[in-house]
């Protein structure tokens, strides 16, 4: 049995359960691909991060990082949890309002923001939008100055610390496409803009140094090198901080091959090295805000995948093919991603085979998991990839014109449909039918 799962997590009859919830009879009720969330595990790693800062004794926010996971239900099981959420689009900005979060508890990220987005934030009164670069800072001074319209705003810094992550979601590193760069003394011009711009209340500097992370050391060098930063500034520019955000990328157990530190662990850390910095510094303590997404919300989830064809090439290997792939997981194909399944039916069976899971989608590349180990199975089976609640809806698609799958979430032993599996009218819903020639002369 997959080390992951405990008796706790099986029926009487050895049933893969979530949020004690029957697996099968999810997929049967909801059919699948579909994606299931505990939503009690999420509740419990928010209290878990709360109770770190508060026996800390610390000022602090959690902003949930929606990217992972956005949907009405989940903006609203962060508000019920009395946390922050960031988003990273006027898309995402527009669920969570649709959702009814609190507007004053969202931050508005991005790269290269829209003046339209600019503007639905500033209609919907956001709590803080984080500055990423000059173009930016134009845009948004303008904007507040046209409306007389004060917003509290954070700089992202890029730090030149990298994570010892993937390439791809390493975005701490001084050549990045985010952020003003620190080592160059963008930072501080950045810094006074902000403060020559009528409007603009900056509260804070936003940094993140990656994702996937299993390491202590960059959290504290990047505290390091941030509090020495603000202890110059105090002095040179007259500024101070009141908010140090140090984003998220607290890495999770995908496969019996992670060995992750807590998510709680890295937290402890950052609070317990900000209190000794700004105390050798002789500078005030900060607010700390984190950005779990990942952390959050991956483990809470599982996809219920149906077995269908398989293909045994003697010597090489057997693939056995889901009804589903790498249009509601990416990951795999985008980032080598790594996941481990279990047999929904009964996780505890012993191993007969290695096999290789494949999607449906027309791409050699649609390759969810390579030599998993399973029970004997059969055409029908319900399989269970582990640990896809990060990135797999967010990131789904429809190559190929398949729906998308719906979203269950489960808690305490009761099961809600969240997001309807779309339809193949779905598909054709903003389809323009082409007007032929003659029907234009007409």
């Amino acid at each position: 049995m997959n080390e992951q799962i405990t008796q706790a997590d099986l029926t009487a009859d050895q049933h893969l359960m979530v949020g004690g919830v029957d697996t099968l009879a999810l997929a049967q009720k909801y059919q699948t691909p579909l994606y299931v969330y505990d939503t009690g595990a999420i509740r419990q790693e928010i209290n878990a991060f709360k109770a770190v800062f508060d026996a800390n004794d610390v000022p602090y926010q959690i902003s949930y990082a929606s990217k992972a996971f956005a949907a009405v239900a989940m903006y609203q099981i962060a508000a019920q949890e009395g946390i922050h959420c960031d988003v990273v689009s006027g898309g995402e900005m527009y669920t969570a309002k649709q959702a009814g979060f609190p507007m004053d508890r969202i931050s508005f990220h991005g790269n290269n923001k829209s003046i339209d987005e600019l503007t639905q934030a500033l209609d919907y009164g956001v709590g803080c939008i984080m500055v990423d670069n000059f173009y930016e800072m134009q845009l948004l001074t303008d904007l507040t100055n046209q409306r007389e319209q004060t917003v509290q705003v954070m700089l992202r810094v890029a730090p030149g610390i990298s994570a010892h992550t993937h390439d791809y979601i390493s975005t701490g590193q001084e050549d990045s496409k985010f952020g003003f760069d620190l080592n160059s003394g963008q930072a501080d011009e950045a810094v006074k803009l902000a403060q020559a711009a009528p409007y603009l209340d900056l509260i804070g500097i936003h940094c993140h140094i990656g994702s996937q992370i299993f390491e202590l050391d960059g959290f504290k060098m990047i505290v390091d090198k941030l509090v020495t930063i603000f202890a110059r500034w105090q002095t040179t520019l007259g500024f101070y901080p009141r908010v140090m955000n140090v984003g998220g990328g607290f890495g999770v157990k995908y496969t019996s091959e992670d060995q992750p530190l807590l998510p709680t662990e890295f937290v402890d850390a950052i609070v317990k090295e900000t209190i000794a910095q700004t105390k050798a510094q002789k500078v005030p303590m900060l607010e700390i805000w984190i950005e779990p997404g990942r952390s959050l919300v991956a483990t809470a989830g599982m996809t219920l995948y149906t077995l269908g064809a398989s293909k045994d090439i003697p010597g090489i290997r057997k693939y056995l093919a889901v009804d589903g792939g790498m249009g509601d997981n990416i990951r795999p194909a985008l980032y080598d991603a790594k996941y481990e399944a279990v047999l929904a039916k009964n996780p505890t069976l012993p191993s007969k085979e290695v096999v290789s899971i494949a999607g449906k989608y027309c791409e050699s590349g649609d390759m969810l998991i390579w030599n998993q180990k399973l029970p004997a199975t059969q055409p029908g089976d319900v399989l269970a990839v582990l640990d896809t609640g990060a990135y797999g809806y967010s990131m789904a698609s429809n190559y190929n014109r398949n729906p998308r799958p719906a979203v269950v979430f489960c808690e305490n032993g009761h099961d809600q449909l969240v997001v309807q599996r779309e339809t193949f009218a779905d598909l054709t819903r903003l389809d323009v039918p082409l007007v032929t020639p003659e029907k234009i002369e007409n």
